[in-house]
């Protein structure tokens, strides 16, 4: 199972142009990374077909612009978990 999983870590600084990749993984470094985040409370938005085209950027880099839209709507969906999660606190 280990094996199969994938992720990439995506960081949005308002001060800069767009998203950047600071992380990604395949396999047990996939798998290190969603474990990272969930025992942080990193909220974790899965899909296949995004995490495919994010694993082709490298770490370091924005994310191309073609992926602008559906990022964006990735981090609006997390902010709204994270503002939920303030609430309750």
């Amino acid at each position: 199972m280990k094996r199969d999983k994938k992720a990439v870590v995506v960081k949005y600084d308002s001060s800069k142009r767009a998203p950047e990749v600071i992380g990604k993984g395949v396999g047990h470094v996939g798998y290190k990374l969603i474990e990272k985040g969930n025992d942080n409370n990193i909220p974790i938005y899965k899909d296949e077909k995004l995490v495919e085209e994010l694993l082709k950027v490298d770490v370091g880099d924005n994310i191309p612009e073609e992926l602008y839209e559906i990022v964006a709507q990735v981090l609006v969906f997390i902010n709204d978990l994270d503002e939920g999660y303030k609430s309750e606190q």
